[in-house]
């Protein structure tokens, strides 16, 4: 047995604020302390004047392993994301090969279990030919199946009907989509590629991935989840017009259509693609300041229920291609936190909801099995930050292995000091400890 006191942090946890102690023993939190009387234990860690958060749980993550290692590996990203204080993942299919069959997905579990200090989970992907797959899935140990209703590569663009309709109806998970309408994105390629060429300016990528075209299939998804009783969750929403198609004014556990918004939608805006160019260049895209304000507001207001990443790493060269050929997604994870609460710092949100929609939520909405919370009883997933340190994101701090940010250049407030996963010290003194690995993630379904 091996224990642990993180002492005097102020606790940010279901939505309350409060100086107190946290004591872990191996894995688990095993009592949390408001009172000056604290237990011995074999190592203390002094938190005055630090924030104490559960673990940050990502629900979309691209680690690109197998097959597109070049660009990032389970291990590489893994060790980015507990360094900025998410210390359990969940990551797409669109590897190569992809992951749309039981054989392939539990390949992708050993891969993790043997190099990633972060806990870890993994979207089965769906097809238009392998819903005897999907119907395998076990909802106790995979987070969901994937569904891309909008331009993918490869063979995951579902788009038949008769498809669609069973996955929606028999589906024994949680349904992930990627929502955009491809002939709308196709008839505005065409419009743009004309008028502009090769030479088209980034700033039109919002034009071409239109607000129109997230809402058309955003609106499907939704219209077949309610249809058939599914438990769907819409992907990296953009727009403000997609907000109205979301449960709403009620409890997050009993909603069967639910939101998720990406920390790049809350932070850019159209505004920026002179100065970034490819490096904001997502799918969805970024788009007008009104969507970002729209997407700020559905987060304080209860209507968007999860903030995540869609950490999606290329390499700088594959991203300083011109419009066209340049891929679109950014690496993420480890700067998603200091930039929600640098959001805080600026009066966009509050600690406490960042936690939420970072933390508590991400559970709730997955059922994963006592994570989430600081809670008696739980596992202990905590982040240790400290609210008054200032530093830039430069190349030298930066670990992912495409080796770059579009933060770059960003002066953050907050800084992460310490990661502790499953009752281990996953990050300190800015080091990850490369020896430590984490859980495969569990359901209560």
């Amino acid at each position: 047995m091996s224990t642990l006191l993180i002492k005097n942090a102020t606790i940010i946890n279901e939505g309350t604020k409060e100086v107190g102690s946290v004591l872990v023993e191996n894995d688990l939190i095993k009592q949390i302390i408001t009172g000056n009387e604290l237990p011995n234990a074999d190592k203390t860690i002094d938190a005055t004047g630090l924030l104490l958060l559960p673990g940050a749980i990502d629900d979309q993550v691209h680690f690109r392993e197998p097959g597109l290692t070049h660009k990032a590996n389970i291990e590489s990203e893994s060790r980015a994301a507990v360094a900025g204080g998410i210390t359990s993942f969940m990551e797409m299919p669109n590897t190569k090969p992809q992951a749309t069959t039981q054989e392939v997905l539990e390949e992708k579990y050993k891969m993790a279990a043997k190099v990633s200090p972060a806990n870890y989970s993994f979207y089965l992907g769906a097809t238009n030919d392998n819903i005897d797959e999907i119907l395998k899935t076990d909802p106790k140990k995979v987070c969901g199946v994937k569904v891309f209703m909008g331009s993918s590569t490869g063979n995951m663009l579902v788009d038949k009907e008769e498809v669609l309709g069973r996955i929606f109806s028999e589906c024994p998970t949680i349904i992930a989509t990627h929502c955009e309408d491809e002939a709308t994105i196709q008839e505005n390629t065409t419009i743009y590629k004309n008028k502009f060429g090769e030479d088209m300016p980034f700033k039109y990528h919002p034009v071409i991935r239109s607000a129109e075209a997230c809402y058309k299939s955003s609106k499907k998804a939704s219209e077949l989840a309610r249809k058939h009783g599914a438990k769907l969750h819409i992907l990296h929403l953009s727009s403000a017009e997609e907000l109205d198609l979301l449960d709403k004014d009620m409890p997050l556990k009993d909603k069967k259509v639910t939101g998720e918004v990406c920390v790049h939608h809350l932070w850019f805006s159209d505004a920026d693609y002179d100065k970034y160019g490819s490096r904001i260049k997502w799918n969805p895209a970024v788009k007008a300041e009104s969507d970002r304000n729209a997407l700020r507001k559905g987060l304080n207001n209860g209507n968007l229920d999860v903030v995540a990443t869609d950490h999606a790493p290329h390499t700088i060269e594959e991203k300083n291609n011109k419009y066209f050929s340049a891929p679109s997604g950014g690496p993420l994870v480890q700067h998603a936190l200091v930039s929600m609460l640098e959001m805080v710092k600026q009066g966009i949100f509050t600690y406490e909801l960042v936690v939420e929609k970072m933390c508590h939520n991400p559970a709730i909405l997955f059922q994963i099995e006592k994570r989430g919370y600081i809670r008696e009883g739980y596992k202990a997933d905590l982040v240790l930050v400290n609210p008054n340190e200032s530093w830039e994101v430069k190349p030298e701090n930066i670990l992912y292995k495409c080796g770059w940010s579009p933060f770059e250049g960003t002066t953050f407030s907050h800084k992460v000091e310490q990661t502790i996963v499953n009752g281990q010290q996953a990050y300190a003194n800015d080091k990850v400890d490369t020896n430590l690995r984490g859980e495969r993630l569990t359901f209560e379904r």
